[in-house]
């Protein structure tokens, strides 16, 4: 395939800005279209503020096959199964129950692993050439695990993980406590901790935008934001993007970053891709003085805990089939609910804002789909829970794909 000069990159989310850059500064003009008024506004807006580089667990594992009679059930508050029978959902849940197998899921998780260690060392060459403000500190992850079987599955995943040259250690609660006494205040119990003291946090949408203003300042990439992309297409050697306007847009290529939405849109050009939205919640609120200044997964309650600077924000739930951002009031409330039952005093929960949901893009073996269907056409898409993780490796792997024959 030919090596493209010009690019119309669709979607302004850290995704489509990584891969901008990764582009730009190999000589490619970038415009990069987004139907929101800014950018980082989707997926990116609520991302859990962490850079999880060694904790890229495939979702569809053997544990979670036999777990799922329950959930679709109700048995599990972090998750909430919507009926639907489209014909995309059922096709991505054959997939996704195909990968629920051991040996999958510690392929799928590893190959996460080696992208995720591009992205970290992708990022910093970034910052080392670049100054980027985006309050990045390295804070460390604790996974909280309240029962001995769920525990001993943690260590199996971390020693494979060491094995890959992955630093995590599993920790008693008394040592965890002393690490960081947050954790004194856990309202459950806490059998033990899987701890990275090099895993970062950071602000994912400051960290968008100001690379957005490097590339264009730097690159002379351009952004074009209320733009609606209706469809694509190809002529004449060359790739078409027509706006809800009406508008048509060209360049050598476009390329599909628009998370949850690219497989509509490219279904419109009869290519299916196995991206599915998965809806997440996050809310902002006060920190404490017992806040934690680590990290914190409850892995049972499926929460994240992220400090930034003298706020929390906390994540969580995982709703397949609400394919709406509107946030629901009683999902909100049950993941403020749960997020009191496990860590009481790590925020002032009678303070919250910024209630938020958005849709992380699904694939069935939790991997991103990089790839170039056509000479017109390139996607770079489907990072579910770690957009911000995985980005910047995303983007350079993205740049050799179109630069290397």
């Amino acid at each position: 395939m030919s090596k493209p000069r010009t690019a119309l990159i669709i979607g302004a989310g850290v995704v489509g800005i990584a891969s901008a850059y990764a582009l730009a500064r190999r000589g490619m003009a970038v415009t990069i279209l987004d139907a929101m008024p800014g950018p980082a506004m989707g997926a990116s807006f609520g991302n859990g503020r962490q850079l999880s580089y060694g904790y890229t667990d495939a979702l569809a594992s053997g544990d979670l096959l036999g777990k799922i009679p329950r959930l679709a059930l109700g048995g599990d508050p972090a998750f909430k199964i919507y009926p639907t029978l489209d014909l995309a959902s059922i096709r991505w849940k054959l997939q996704f129950l195909s990968n629920c197998t051991e040996r999958k899921f510690r392929k799928n998780s590893l190959k996460g692993l080696e992208l995720a260690r591009r992205s970290r060392d992708a990022m910093a060459d970034l910052l080392a050439e670049h100054e980027i403000e985006f309050g990045r500190r390295t804070a460390g992850k604790m996974l909280l695990f309240g029962n001995e079987k769920s525990f001993a599955r943690g260590r199996e995943i971390m020693e494979m993980k060491v094995r890959n040259q992955e630093r995590q250690m599993a920790l008693s609660p008394d040592v965890a406590k002393e690490i960081e006494p947050a954790l004194n205040a856990v309202a459950s119990p806490l059998v033990g901790v899987i701890y990275a003291p090099t895993e970062e946090t950071g602000n994912a949408p400051q960290f968008a935008e100001k690379l957005g203003d490097l590339i264009s300042r730097e690159y002379g990439t351009s952004f074009r934001f209320n733009a609606s992309v209706s469809s694509l297409g190809s002529d004449s050697g060359s790739a078409s993007v027509t706006l809800d306007t009406g508008e048509e847009l060209r360049a050598d290529i476009a390329i599909v970053c628009s998370g949850a939405a690219a497989g509509h849109l490219l279904r419109k050009t009869n290519i299916y891709i196995p991206i599915y939205p998965m809806k997440g919640y996050s809310f902002i609120a006060p920190a404490t003085a017992a806040s934690p200044e680590v990290s914190i997964t409850d892995v049972a309650r499926k929460l994240v805990f992220t400090r930034i600077g003298d706020e929390m924000l906390i994540a969580g739930l995982a709703d397949l089939g609400d394919h709406s951002p509107i946030v629901r009031p009683e999902r909100m409330a049950n993941l403020i609910e749960s997020a009191q039952a496990s860590l009481p005093d790590a925020a002032d929960y009678s303070m919250t804002r910024n209630h938020w949901a958005g849709l992380r893009p699904m694939t069935p073996n939790s991997l991103p789909i990089i790839s170039r269907p056509s000479d017109t056409l390139a996607i770079n898409a489907g990072h579910g829970m770690l957009g911000w993780t995985l980005a910047m490796g995303s983007g350079e792997q993205l740049a050799e794909l179109l630069f290397t024959n």
